[in-house]
C-alpha cells in the first residue's frame, strides 16, 4: 500500500486533489481507515489517477471525467466531441479577443456623414425573438440575416443590381398580431427593378440625408447596440436614434441614424 503522500508524489497530483477526487468517486483509495480517515492506495490505482489527469488537464468537468471511465467504449467519441467543443470555444474567445482588440485600438466613435439619395427595395421580417437573452438575439440575428439573403436574391431575380451593402432597422410601430418585435432589412440598388417583385416587398426612394455613423469591431451583441446607442447620444442631442440601421460587415457593425428633420447638424457638401 502506497500513503496518500507517496502515491501523490507518484502521480503529481497534491493531497488535496486526491481528496477531492475521493469525494467525486473518480479515485476512490484501496483503504480508508475509519478512525483516522487516513487513505492508502494500490499501486495498480496509479493507471486511472493518470486516466483522470490525462481527462482534466484536457479541461473535461468531473462529470465528463466519470462518464469516460465508467463507459471505456464510448472514450473516443466522448473526446472527440469534447475536442470539437473546445476548438468551437476556441474560435469563439479568439474573436472575442481580436474584436476587444480592435474597439480599444479603434476607440469607435460617431462620425457625421452625407448618405446620397438611393432606391431601395425593403421587406419586414416577422416575429423576430425579441433578444432578451443571447440565444435570443443570436436566433434573431440568424432570422434576420437570412431575410436578407432572400431579399438580394428576389431584387436580382427582378433585374436589379445591389449596389452596396444591405442594412437592417428596427420596426417600432406596434404590430398588429403582437407577434413582434419587426425588422425592416434593405437593399439599394440601381434603380427599380425590372421585372415585378414578390409580395410583400417595397421599392422606394430613399433621400439624401446627413447621418451619424459608428463602426463596432466584432459581431453584433445586444450590449454593444446598446453602447452604440448611446455613443450617438452623446455626439449629438440631434440624431434620430429610432431610425438607426445597421451594416453587418465580416469584421463588425456600421451604424447609422439620421439627424432629426429641420434640426441640428450641418449639410455636408455632396
Amino acid at each position: 500500500m502506497l500513503s496518500i503522500s507517496d502515491f501523490s508524489d507518484m502521480c503529481h497530483l497534491s493531497p488535496q486533489a486526491l481528496r477531492f477526487y475521493h469525494a467525486e468517486g473518480l479515485l476512490v483509495p484501496a483503504e480508508v481507515d475509519e478512525r483516522t480517515g487516513y487513505r492508502s492506495y494500490d499501486f495498480t490505482q496509479v493507471e486511472r489517477a493518470m486516466l483522470v489527469t490525462l481527462l482534466r488537464d484536457a479541461g473535461m468537468s468531473v462529470k465528463q471525467v466519470r462518464v469516460v471511465l465508467d463507459e471505456p467504449d464510448r472514450a473516443v467519441a466522448l473526446l472527440t466531441g469534447h475536442r470539437d467543443e473546445v476548438e468551437q470555444q476556441q474560435r469563439a474567445q479568439n474573436e472575442a479577443i481580436e474584436a476587444a482588440l480592435s474597439v480599444f485600438a479603434a476607440q469607435p466613435a460617431p462620425e457625421l456623414r452625407h448618405a446620397p439619395a438611393v432606391t431601395v427595395v425593403s421587406a419586414l421580417v416577422h416575429g423576430t425573438p425579441p433578444g432578451r437573452d443571447a440565444q435570443e438575439w443570436a436566433e434573431a440575428e440568424a432570422m434576420i440575416d437570412a431575410a436578407i439573403e432572400r431579399l438580394v436574391a428576389a431584387v436580382t431575380d427582378a433585374g436589379a443590381a445591389v449596389i452596396g451593402h444591405p442594412w437592417r432597422m428596427l420596426d417600432l410601430k406596434t404590430p398588429e398580431d403582437g407577434m413582434g418585435p419587426f425588422w425592416i432589412v434593405t437593399v439599394p440598388v440601381d434603380g427599380p427593378p425590372v421585372q415585378e417583385l414578390p409580395d410583400g416587398l417595397e421599392v422606394r426612394e430613399e433621400p439624401a440625408r446627413d447621418e451619424w455613423s459608428i463602426f463596432i469591431p466584432g459581431r453584433n451583441t445586444m450590449a454593444k447596440f446598446s453602447t452604440m446607442v448611446l455613443r450617438m447620444i452623446d455626439a449629438s442631442p440631434d440624431v434620430n436614434t429610432a431610425r438607426i440601421r445597421q451594416e453587418v460587415h465580416p469584421d463588425g457593425v456600421r451604424s447609422s441614424a439620421p439627424l432629426f428633420e429641420g434640426e441640428g447638424g450641418v449639410r455636408l457638401a455632396e
